[in-house]
Parts: structure tokens; sequence; C-alpha cells
């Protein structure tokens, strides 16, 4: 079995190695062309701005770079060697099924959330804070920490408890009754999350400019959608970057706005952001994914069927004492090595989605420059990347980089 570890981590090894071969090309590569303003650009942003953009870009990037490592040297150490300690661990409390699977996850989750707060934390008070983006306090930090380590517990406490639940009353179709179960709860937290955890955060109410508002009902319902609110969101509390956003299922849709959002563009530019925003739905391109997503869910599940009924993975892993739980471990471990290289296949069929939406945000208004003049303010807002390197855009990339985005829409 010793062989087919080596296999597994070697696997491992290359793939995170060929991760971070894109972060570095795609640092040179804004090193090497961050000086040089896309004609795109031209008259919209200066040397100054550009470069207050690579910088901005490059920290992150550095950043994540750390962490990756860190995160992966971690994991590493305890996959192959603290798992079965913590397996065996768990195992000798000697609780029910149930019980010991929502201990086992729940633990791990709480494990990944400590290991990731200074990350967090030098990302928000230093480089956030150094470009002018953050405007949370500590005290906001920590509130929001803490709600969103308890709303995990619960929504993941009850992933874990059905799940485990349904594995011990259908052994042989749990896979199938367990998908329904996810995809169900999916929707559901779809439908509630607007309602339910987002004014948790964030503080919506109507936006002021009536005629603004007006403006937006009269495009969506010459799109076909009926929307039920539009809110301004207080995002300028914890940040300054722009966003908006559609949220609800069906043809009743919630508008909301960041309010930094409604400060930096014109009624022309946020009618062309959320006609795009429509056009996702008006082509159905979120219907088409959770289709593709949930079938693959469905073969993966089928797949885990028949590995965890053996005891393949923890023999290779060299657990000592057999569980469920360390085998899904180890099964989603082998499963991010899998997936890497399916990546560009998902982020391409998002990109098309995303060029389908600006083409029909343009038919719809007849503004293709109202469009471009928003994504130069949303670039210029957020200090997005404006020189990504074409290989990493391919694999990390969901939306296509800004000055090809605009290339295409000049070409509609």
């Amino acid at each position: 079995m010793e062989f087919y570890l080596y296999i597994i981590i070697t696997a491992y090894l290359i793939v995170i190695a060929f991760g971070y071969i894109l972060d570095f090309l795609n640092l040179s590569h804004i090193k090497k062309h961050g000086t040089s303003i896309p004609p795109e650009f031209e008259g919209h942003i200066d040397q100054e701005l550009l470069k207050r953009t690579v910088q901005y870009n490059i920290e992150h990037i550095r950043l994540d770079l750390i962490s990756s490592v860190f995160n992966n040297i971690l994991f590493l150490i305890f996959i192959l060697y603290l798992l079965d300690i913590y397996n065996t661990w768990i195992m000798s409390l000697e609780y029910s099924f149930i019980i010991s699977g929502l201990i086992f996850f729940l633990l791990l989750t709480y494990a990944e959330t400590v290991v990731s707060i200074p990350f967090n934390l030098y990302s928000q008070f230093k480089i956030e804070n150094k470009y002018g983006f953050n405007t949370m306090t500590f005290k906001l930090w920590i509130s929001d920490t803490i709600k969103s380590l308890l709303i995990t517990t619960i929504l993941l406490g009850i992933l874990i408890t059905v799940g485990l639940y349904i594995i011990q009353k259908s052994p042989e179709w749990w896979w199938l009754w367990v998908w329904g179960f996810f995809f169900a709860f999916t929707i559901f937290i779809m439908y509630i999350s607007p309602y339910v955890i987002e004014p948790l955060f964030h503080k919506f109410s109507p936006i002021d400019d009536k005629s603004l508002e007006e403006k937006i009902r009269t495009l969506m319902e010459k799109i076909g959608i009926r929307v039920s609110r539009i809110f301004r969101v207080d995002a300028s509390r914890r940040t300054r970057h722009t966003n908006a956003y559609f949220t609800g299922i069906g043809k009743v849709k919630r508008i909301v706005l960041y309010d930094t959002l409604l400060e930096s563009m014109s009624p022309e530019e946020i009618l062309t952001v959320l006609a795009h925003e429509a056009g996702h739905w008006k082509k159905k391109h979120l219907l088409k994914y959770i289709i593709l997503t949930e079938t693959i869910a469905l073969l993966i599940l089928f797949i885990s069927f028949h590995l965890l009924k053996t005891d393949i993975l923890t023999d290779i892993f060299n657990i000592s004492r057999d569980s469920l739980f360390a085998k899904i471990v180890i099964l989603g471990f082998i499963g991010s090595i899998v997936s890497f290289p399916l990546s560009p296949l998902f982020h391409s069929i998002s990109r098309r989605h995303e060029i389908d939406a600006d083409r029909f945000s343009c038919e719809i208004t007849g503004n293709k420059e109202a469009l471009i003049n928003a994504l130069v303010k949303l670039s210029k807002d957020n200090l997005s990347n404006l020189h990504p390197h074409p290989l990493y855009a391919l694999f990390h990339y969901s939306h296509p980089p800004v000055v090809e985005r605009i290339k295409n829409i000049r070409s509609f």
C-alpha cells in the first residue's frame, strides 16, 4: 500500500507545485507589464493609480502564497501523521455514530478557522487598510467571526447529522438520499439567506433615489423579472469595495446595491450592471450551473459510496481504527487532486456565461459605453489586476480579465 501512498502524495505535490508556478507567473507578469496602461483604460487611470494597483495585487499574491505554503505543509502533516491519532481518539470516546461524526468534523472546521485567523487579520487590517479599503473595526471583525462560526456550526451540524442518519438507515442507497437532501438543503438556504443570514451582518434599507428605483423596476419588467425590493446595503461599514447582486430564486428577485457602488456610479452605469446580472437569469446560467454541478455531485457520491465500502483508503494511509469519518477526509484529499485539472473547464464555462450576460446587458439597455464605464470604475475602485497572466486566468478566473472583457463588449 505504500506504493499507492507515494503516488497520491507525489500527485498532490505536483498539483500544488503547478499552482505555485501559476502564482509566480502571474506575479512576474504583473511586474513586467504593470507600468503600461491598457488602451481601454487610457484617460481613466494614471501611472500613480496603476502603480498602486500593481502594489496592491502583489501584496495579496504574496500573502496568498505564504498562506498556501503554510496550509499545505500543515495539511500534509495532518493527513500523514495526525489523522490516525485524531481518528483513534474520536473512536475511543465511544459516542454514537452521529455524535462521533459531529465532533470529528466540527473540530476540524474550528481548527481550520483558527489557522486562517492570522492571515485574515493581516489581509483585512494590514493590506486592505493600507490601500484604503478597510473600514471595519476590530470589534466588528470579532463579531462577524463569531457569527460566521455559529452559523457554520448550525448549518454544518444539520448536514452532518442528517447525512449520517441517512447512512445509518440506508446503507446501500445513502449516496442517492444524501445527494437529494444536500440539494434540497442548498435550495432552502438560497431562499432563506436574504431574510435570515444576510441581515445578521448587514443593514438593508430602501434606496433613496426614487428615480433610480423606478428606472430599475422598468428595466426589470422589460426583461421579465419581478422585483420585490431594491435595497441599499451598508457595505461601507466593512469595506470600500463596490458590488451589486441579485438574491432570490425564480422570477421574484431582491436587488441589493452596495452603498459604495451608489456613490461611485451613474444611474445609467448601475442599470447596465443590473442588466448584466439579469442576463444570467434570462440565459438560465444559474439553472445550467446547478444541473451541471448536481450531476457531478451525484456521480461523486456514487463513486464515493463504492470506495467507502472498502478499506482501501484507510489501508493506504495506515489508519489503525476503521472509520467512515477518516475515509471521508482521505477521499476529500484525493478529490482535490483529481478536480484541479478540471478547474479550467468550469472557469471557461463561467467566463462564457459572463460574456453572454455582457452581451445581453448591451442589447437590453442599448448602452454599451455605460457598461464599459461601469467596468472601468469597478476595476479602479477595487484595484483589479489589469495584467493577469493568461495561464493563471485560465485556471483561476471565473470572469474574463477586465481588459479582454471590454474588448469583447466593443466588438458586440
